[in-house]
């Protein structure tokens, strides 16, 4: 009876043991993309979609409370520009880049997507002059686990990391970027390439 006792207790143990392998398991093929934030490492919760892939079609908010499609831009280069706030200094600093950049491109919508609230992003605009990119919040979507662009950890859990993604007139992806380091610019100069 002892023995029997033993062994129905080892195998309880192996149990437990096995499934939070697979648990942990689990857990580690969720997280996406490898990122760092001053050094330490981060990750998303997904991986950019690749280029020549079809855009996923998204729903964000707009500064009027709207919501904007993706869709809706469709015919143009849209070069999306993701970040985690726009009251951070690199963040802002994106966006003032690509406002300058956009008002030479023709055929081209520059889309700054992150998790600010659209007030904060109106607000933002209207003191910097900003108006040759459109500001596009992910607070109440899924954007951010539907481009693997969300923080899946670390102390910015939630907020979208830095990328860039270049879609051609057809809606295919044709330039991508997961920038390693979340205080690290995007690079301007392949992006804007990629439309040309």
């Amino acid at each position: 009876m002892t023995s029997v006792k033993k062994s129905s207790s080892t195998v309880k143990i192996l149990f437990i043991g096995l499934l939070g392998v697979f648990v942990t398991a689990s857990s580690f093929a969720q997280i996406g993309t490898a990122i760092t934030m001053g050094g330490n490492a981060i990750h998303t919760v997904g991986k950019l979609p690749a280029v020549g892939t079809e855009v996923k079609n998204s729903t964000l908010t707009g500064v009027d409370l709207k919501d904007k499609s993706l869709a809706e831009y469709k015919g143009k280069y849209i070069i999306m520009n993701i970040f985690p706030s726009v009251n951070t200094g690199v963040c802002s600093k994106s966006v003032r880049k690509f406002n300058e950049d956009a008002a030479g491109l023709k055929n081209t919508t520059v889309l700054c997507i992150s998790k600010d609230l659209p007030f904060a992003q109106k607000a933002f605009c209207g003191a910097e002059g900003i108006n040759n990119v459109v500001m596009l919040s992910d607070f109440r979507t899924d954007f951010g686990t539907a481009y693997g662009v969300q923080i899946a950890d670390g102390p910015m859990k939630g907020l979208l990391s830095r990328a860039v993604i270049v879609i051609n007139p057809e809606g295919k992806i044709v330039y991508e970027q997961q920038v390693p380091e979340i205080g690290q610019e995007p690079d301007y100069t392949a992006a804007i390439a990629a439309i040309k």
